[in-house]
């Protein structure tokens, strides 16, 4: 079937007229206005993601609701990341990822970063129309493919290039873009209340559904020919979105593709993907590997550079691999390999190498009487000590009766951790402000050193321990620094208390716990025999 050459998503308008308009409203802004383009594609994706959950969703549907209804929420529910695969899923993120930073960041937004996101969404929605066109004849072609010149140059260069110089007008539409963003979500979050007060008693909708489910059946019976997903360059952008957001530029030669020297592969050299330095000292190396190998595979050859470096230069450097969907870190000086959810911050990777000479051992040092004095209490952090420092396991969990010192015992914990140089930053994390509120009171009382902070009332302050809701976290984990950088990046915390640790906190919340590369110890009265491991 053939479509308008005005826009690059024409296929849409059969099933998805209100995507289509989005998407064109992002087309139109793509040269003149990055920053506007990038917001209408997350936009579109927004609807769209709400559409598979409607058609997805509800009784007997392949969709769960997540705990939270905004778009990250909707994203990571892992039956939704079942759903469309990762390497869809991969471009749905990036589209997230720069329609916040547009709508955040107050640096301007460049023209590449609006193509990205158009060519980006072109994909999330040719699979969309692959998978649920309601007529096998209004899927698009297979061949077909995201064309950089159907997007409407700018009335006037002049005028846009005197916008982009501009800052307040650069202010201007950034704090528009935040205020329609925040119209747009109340409306949409009050239209989801409604329908799902009535969905499960809705014939329409369950009639609807089954509809979705017809189409979708005869699209899998006619299968198309592969579509080019361009998942290598998916890949690529998606690394570099992690890596700015944890403040790496790479805007020098050297950050990749650096030559190395040494390697026993006959000619004696080879290329690192990506080199994170700080001055002339190497502090991370990237592996990336094909988006359908494991992230894992380049181990090895990931070894082999960091080698040559440390012969090169002194220092070894902290080796990170990726496939663009999974991330992996290793410090093989000190911990083996563990999964991450993005990269380490200049600040903490050099954290991390210092702490290669200047953590002491956990065992030698005494815990601190004035805080806990029941024997117990003593046993129980010696025994976590033991699991980080002799087994090396990142989790713990510690069972104790109601009123036995679980807090105490913990705030021991920190106190042991950070004058072993072992823990920088703590979150302790509850799932109610009241027991927040004695959480900072119990810090204050016997850590004052730590500066506790307490997020659900004051977000801004920076401290040692942070106490917060579960729900505050993980609206500040998607918050920017207004610089393009997460405040709260992957390894901001270096350790996580979790108050109440039960099954139902995890399922919930478990995002927040993967999402941090952090030690992680959990405080339960459960008896140990009722805990889901």
């Amino acid at each position: 079937m053939s479509y308008s050459a005005a826009s690059n998503f024409g296929f849409l308008q059969p099933d998805w007229p209100d995507l289509l308009a989005e998407a064109r409203r992002a087309e139109a802004a793509a040269h003149a206005d990055p920053r506007t383009a990038c917001f209408y594609a997350r936009r579109t994706l927004e609807l769209a993601v709400a559409w598979l959950y409607r058609a997805e969703g509800g009784r007997g549907g392949s969709l769960r609701m997540p705990y939270k209804a905004d778009l990250s929420a909707f994203l990571f529910e892992p039956s939704f990341q079942q759903l469309v695969g990762p390497a869809v899923h991969a471009k749905m993120d990036v589209i997230r990822r720069l329609g916040n930073k547009a709508v955040h960041d107050v640096r301007s937004v460049p023209a590449q970063d609006a193509l990205a996101a158009l060519r980006e969404l072109f994909h999330v929605a040719f699979w969309l129309a692959q998978h649920y066109a309601r007529r096998v004849g209004d899927r698009p072609a297979a061949g077909l493919q995201f064309r950089a010149d159907l997007l409407p140059l700018p009335a006037s260069t002049a005028v846009a290039q005197e916008q982009a110089a501009s800052r307040a007008a650069q202010a201007t539409a950034r704090e528009a873009l935040a205020k329609q963003a925040q119209a747009l979500a109340e409306r949409d979050a009050a239209l989801r209340e409604a329908a799902a007060r009535h969905a499960e008693l809705d014939a329409e909708l369950a009639r609807y559904r089954a509809e979705i489910a017809a189409a979708k059946a005869a699209n899998a019976a006619q299968p198309a020919t592969e579509h080019d997903y361009h998942e290598a360059a998916t890949r690529d952008l998606f690394i570099d979105l992690l890596l700015k957001e944890a403040g790496w530029a790479l805007d020098q030669k050297r950050d990749r593709e650096f030559e190395v020297q040494g390697m026993p592969n006959g000619q004696g050299k080879g290329f690192v993907d990506y080199v994170l330095w700080s001055g002339e000292i190497p502090l991370a190396i990237v592996e990336a590997k094909r988006s359908r190998r494991s992230a894992k595979e380049g181990e090895q050859q990931a070894r082999l550079y960091a080698d040559c470096l440390e012969r090169s230069t002194g220092h070894r450097p902290v080796i990170y691999g990726t496939n663009g969907y999974e991330h992996w870190v290793w410090d093989d000086t000190t911990s083996p390999p563990r999964p991450v959810q993005g990269f380490h911050t200049r600040d903490e990777l050099e954290l991390m190498h210092q702490r290669r000479t200047t953590r002491k051992p956990l065992a030698r040092l005494p815990i601190a009487a004035s805080i806990v004095e029941r024997h117990y209490q003593q046993r129980a952090i010696r025994r976590i000590a033991e699991t980080f420092e002799r087994d090396q396991h990142r989790k713990a969990l510690v069972v104790m009766a109601t009123g036995a010192g679980k807090t105490r015992t913990v705030i021991a914990l920190v106190d042991l951790l950070m004058r072993a140089g072992w823990a920088k930053r703590v979150l302790f994390l509850a799932d109610r402000v009241a027991l927040v509120n004695q959480a900072v009171n119990a810090f204050k009382a016997h850590l004052p050193d730590a500066a506790p902070v307490n997020l659900v009332t004051d977000r801004a302050t920076e401290g040692r321990v942070y106490v917060s809701t579960y729900p505050t976290m993980m609206g500040l984990i998607n918050e920017g620094a207004g610089s393009g950088q997460r405040r709260f990046g992957v390894g901001h915390f270096d350790l996580i208390v979790v108050d109440e640790a039960h099954r139902s906190i995890y399922q919930k919340y478990r995002a927040i716990f993967s999402y941090f590369d952090a030690l992680l110890v959990g405080l339960t009265a459960t008896p140990k025999d009722e805990i889901d491991r």
